[in-house]
């Protein structure tokens, strides 16, 4: 009796050992075995950085509807502050170039409509007429074709700079709209500032048994 004990208790220490040896092991899983149950060390196990996952992508589809929205919203998602002055200086000088042509094109169209016309009611060319240095009679007698000709160029050359004053700003808002699209695609580009170059000799074998020395550059980035 007292050699079964024995036996018995020298089975289950043998197992105990051979459950631990097992469970110390890294398995792999082979080729075809995608349900293999596999038992890793905890101290050998490898830490995975998890943090790109944690980290908000940052979608040029987003930072186009923004800048489509309103100019300079795109850029802003795209946490590109110092362009915000250059976009809205650009679009008040537009602004600007658009009233300023707009409201010049307009009085000079209704000069020369006026003077065309020639209605004694509505002489609103006579404040371009006292600007000429000519009198009005003067205006409306020998120098009638040429005042016509001068009014009708001056309405022509606001009118023109106005429209180029709207292509502008047309321009403008698509120049937003591309620059916050590129933007948001290298938002994650990594540059980084460690640039560096070496060069050390090196020797080749070369044709006919000859032997090349060189230089080589390696420049790291």
């Amino acid at each position: 009796m007292r050699y079964i004990l024995i036996t018995i208790f020298a089975a289950f220490v043998c197992s105990l050992s051979a459950f631990g040896q097992y469970s110390d092991t890294i398995g792999v899983a082979e080729a075809g075995q995608p349900d293999t149950l596999i038992l890793l060390n905890p101290a050998e196990a490898v830490p995975v950085d998890l943090s790109h996952l944690e980290r908000r992508a940052h979608s040029p589809h987003k930072a186009t509807f923004y800048a489509a929205i309103f100019p300079g919203l795109g850029q802003i998602y795209n946490r590109k502050y110092w362009k915000l002055p250059l976009l809205y200086g650009g679009i008040a000088a537009l602004c600007y170039s658009i009233h300023f042509n707009g409201d010049y094109y307009s009085r000079y169209r209704a000069a020369y409509r006026d003077f065309i016309i020639r209605d004694p009611n509505n002489k609103s060319y006579i404040q371009f007429q006292k600007r000429t240095g000519l009198t009005l009679e003067q205006v409306e007698g020998v120098y009638a074709t040429w005042f016509s000709n001068a009014l009708k160029n001056k309405r022509d050359y606001y009118r023109r700079y106005r429209d180029m004053s709207y292509f502008g700003m047309a321009g403008v808002y698509l120049v937003q709209l591309v620059d916050a699209c590129v933007d948001a695609h290298f938002f994650d580009f990594d540059v980084s500032d460690d640039l560096s170059m070496n060069w050390a000799p090196t020797i080749s074998a070369g044709e006919y048994g000859c032997t090349n020395v060189g230089l080589a550059v390696t420049i790291t980035f």
